[in-house]
């Protein structure tokens, strides 16, 4: 029999979670993930110090370090897209989740540093928070044909505004979101498929699915491999190493769960601020595990940078 991972694969598209060369070689996914935290991480590895040392030699600009992380995600990014067919998703500065403008603007610099390395647009995904300000400014990089991967999705109202906004591709979390349920003291799901997690991007996948909108529906965070396979039919997923790992050394039979009736429903009227900062309001487990995620990213970026200080030294 085959492996749960190669099962996987012939029901959704199977994106690593990681910046890690040697991960990506071995699991051999269609696209590949980076966030600032992983990017730290790929950094320090002897294989990116040759990539360290230009970004620091290259950077410029009112904000050196900055401008620093920005060349290292890209080159780091280029050496992933080597392995993989697919798209490398590269992260916009967290600092800039609340300012549509800004994000924007350094969206459309990645993009450049990009095109300067010889790698073309079809082959990213600018990754930017699900706020509202993030979400208009996806609005308008889809415009110019800058597509988007919009994370730090926690929320109904995140998934619908994301829709309305023509976004290439929504990264909806699942173990964040069960992380916050147990810490309120509620019990373990009994199964996979009563996790609120799973539940949550259930929920978006049959939305986009009933409505025709054109969104990919990418499940993320995930804490176990019991998540993974109850979204299977997902249109992609992104996993770590350890659970693609477990996945391919794993016997047990995969099943399609999510599947597409093929039937259609007019798409609602799009989703205005107030009724989306209200619904996003009444959601206590979104508002707090979005505020939390964008603090943490820019944790990360703050440390990547520190760490690249250091090296400059």
């Amino acid at each position: 029999m085959t492996t749960p991972l190669d099962q996987l694969r012939q029901l959704s598209t199977v994106v690593a979670d990681t910046g890690d060369i040697d991960a990506i070689a071995r699991f051999r996914p269609i696209d590949a993930t980076t966030n600032p935290s992983l990017l730290l991480k790929a950094a320090r590895l002897p294989a990116y110090a040759e990539h360290v040392a230009a970004a620091l030699a290259a950077a410029g600009g009112d904000d050196p370090l900055a401008d620093a992380c920005d060349r290292l995600a890209v080159a780091i990014g280029g050496e992933i897209l080597k392995l993989i067919p697919g798209r490398v998703s590269t992260e916009v500065d967290a600092r800039l989740s609340f300012d549509t403008e800004a994000t924007v603007a350094r969206a459309r610099r990645l993009v450049q540093l990009y095109a300067d390395a010889g790698i073309g647009s079809d082959r990213l995904l600018i990754k930017i928070a699900a706020t509202w300000e993030g979400i208009r400014a996806a609005e308008r990089l889809e415009r110019e044909g800058i597509h988007c991967n919009l994370t730090l999705l926690f929320s109904f109202a995140q998934a619908v505004a994301c829709a309305d906004a023509g976004v290439f591709l929504i990264s909806p979390f699942v173990g964040r979101i069960l992380d916050w349920h147990l810490a309120q003291g509620l019990p373990a799901p009994a199964t996979p498929q009563e996790d609120p997690g799973v539940q949550s991007v259930t929920r978006i996948w049959h939305h986009y699915k009933r409505h025709g909108y054109a969104t990919v529906v990418m499940g993320a965070s995930f804490r176990n491999t019991g998540q993974v396979l109850a979204l299977a039919g997902c249109d992609r997923l992104t996993i770590a190493p350890e659970l693609l790992a477990a996945l391919a050394q794993g016997q047990d039979r995969v099943e399609r769960v999510l599947c597409d009736d093929g039937q259609r429903l007019p798409a609602p009227a799009p989703l205005p601020e107030p009724v989306f900062r209200w619904q996003l309001n009444e959601d206590a487990m979104a508002t707090e595990k979005l505020a939390e995620g964008i603090r943490k990213f820019a944790a990360d970026q703050r440390a990547l940078e520190a760490w690249l200080a250091t090296q400059r030294a």
